[in-house]
């Protein structure tokens, strides 16, 4: 019974201290900068003959 009662309390303080890291890491929407991104499309690199996924 003990260690089912510190199982959960790992797991809820896992929990929290994921949700308290994302908070703090900015982990949200960001509209690009587009100041930043290269000025070539992303298919300009592609081969004739090869499947790209």
């Amino acid at each position: 019974m003990i260690l089912i009662i510190a199982l959960m309390a790992l797991a809820a303080w896992a929990l929290v201290a994921t949700v308290i890291e994302l908070r703090r890491d900015g982990h949200r929407r960001v509209p690009t900068d587009w100041t930043r991104v290269a000025e070539r499309d992303a298919l300009d690199g592609t081969e004739v003959g090869h499947s790209y996924r």
